[in-house]
């Protein structure tokens, strides 16, 4: 099969799930046989463009006719049998469907989180889920300043989806959500359901599973509010007052809140904080692990993390919201904690500490689950599949138009 895929590459000063997800796939593609072309843009070269340049950024967001054409003519010339869209913001723009249609080519989008609904795409609002603009016009969105806490930043995100909206699901034959809680999330926004398939993301295997019972505990993740890193702090304050529970916390990412947890963890024997681990650093923390903890207080649409921890063979600790309990199985492959409640994460953090067994138990379920239904094997199939389903559906409606 011949793939193109289409990605707006997230800066590399802060840690990507998204980008990492991407990679993956390419090469999970190609090692398979299958030929993958890439078109992207980098977040990152927006830091050389003129003062000009700059400020026309806000203006591409909805609509950026140089990209139509480019890709377009790309298409014309490679023939693709699917295009694979992933982030198209802010570089790329929605004009990357326009460009499908004039080619011809049909077009799969993988959904990594909620932009097709909310315009800064988190379904967070101060601290807690926020589900204001769905199914709604995003006016509320601008109103608050959801993205990056500015209404003027906020707008070319809310008119593009304004915009945008009946393009999107009319242009994109296969939509893949990456956990069923988020396809409920956007069927309730009034998606067609039936162009919306649950592909959760896969894992490569580490090499390599958890020996014993761990030496810590982990947060691997953008030091970000919504990841509950905040809460993380003040449940792990509640649980070093009562005298700990004889490992550490390691805490190892960049983001708006590092100088916050460089002073919070700064002269404590009890928290770690590493800064920004490469791969090869973050597989051998998680295998280190008593458990990796993640205490988002947003919805989140996936969770890598805790899939790489079950590809380890540890246990996660996360929320009990969002994608986390379709990805956890409490008691089994982890344990979930009220979501924003600091006393239930440290009784987790207490719990998963006081009892080596279970945890090693939860470790052993956790890989098999990994096994089952985030491989590179499960992954591989399901994208093909959807592959062939999106080019079946675009080749059905062809011979219906004539």
């Amino acid at each position: 099969m011949h793939v193109l895929v289409v990605h707006n590459r997230y800066a590399s000063a802060q840690p990507s799930g998204e980008n990492k997800v991407v990679d993956q796939e390419v090469e999970l593609l190609r090692a398979a046989g299958h030929r993958v072309e890439v078109f992207e843009r980098r977040s990152d070269d927006i830091a050389a463009r003129s003062l000009l340049g700059k400020a026309a950024v806000p203006l591409l967001v909805p609509w950026n006719p140089a990209v139509r054409a480019e890709l377009a003519a790309r298409l014309r010339t490679s023939r693709p049998d699917v295009v694979h869209i992933h982030n198209v913001f802010p570089l790329l723009s929605p004009a990357v469907l326009a460009a499908c249609a004039d080619a011809g080519v049909p077009a799969v989008a993988t959904l990594h989180n909620y932009t097709q609904v909310c315009p800064p795409g988190t379904l967070q609002r101060d601290g807690r889920p926020c589900t204001e603009c769905v199914g709604s016009a995003p006016l509320p969105a601008v109103r608050h300043g959801c993205y990056r806490n500015s209404r003027l930043a906020t707008v070319p995100l809310a008119v593009s989806l304004s915009a945008n909206r009946r393009r999107w699901w009319s242009g994109v034959e296969r939509f893949l959500c990456i956990s069923a809680a988020q396809r409920d999330v956007l069927v309730r926004a009034g998606m067609p359901p039936e162009r919306l398939a649950v592909k959760h993301n896969f894992v490569p295997d580490p090499d390599g599973c958890r020996a014993g019972a761990g030496e810590q505990l982990l947060f691997l993740g953008r030091l970000a509010q919504a990841k509950g890193v905040r809460l993380l702090m003040a449940a792990w304050d509640d649980i070093a007052a009562d005298g700990g529970v004889g490992v550490p916390l390691v805490i190892a990412g960049a983001g708006p809140l590092e100088a916050e947890v460089t002073a919070w963890a700064a002269g404590r024997d009890d928290v770690r904080y590493v800064g920004l681990y490469d791969p090869a650093e973050c597989r051998q923390a998680i295998a280190r692990s008593v458990a990796v903890v993640a205490p988002s207080t947003w919805l989140e649409a996936f969770g890598l993390v805790v899939v790489e921890a079950m590809a380890a063979g540890v246990p996660a600790i996360a929320s009990g919201h969002g994608a986390f309990v379709e990805l956890v199985e409490e008691g089994v492959t982890g344990l979930l904690h009220q979501p924003g409640e600091p006393a239930s994460l440290a009784s987790c953090l207490r719990r998963i500490t006081a009892e080596p067994a279970l945890g090693r138990e939860m470790g052993r379920a956790a890989r098999r689950r990994y096994e089952q239904g985030f491989s590179p094997a499960v992954g591989l199939e399901r994208l093909v599949e959807e592959y062939r389903t999106a080019i079946a559906g675009r080749t059905e409606a062809m011979g219906g138009s004539r």
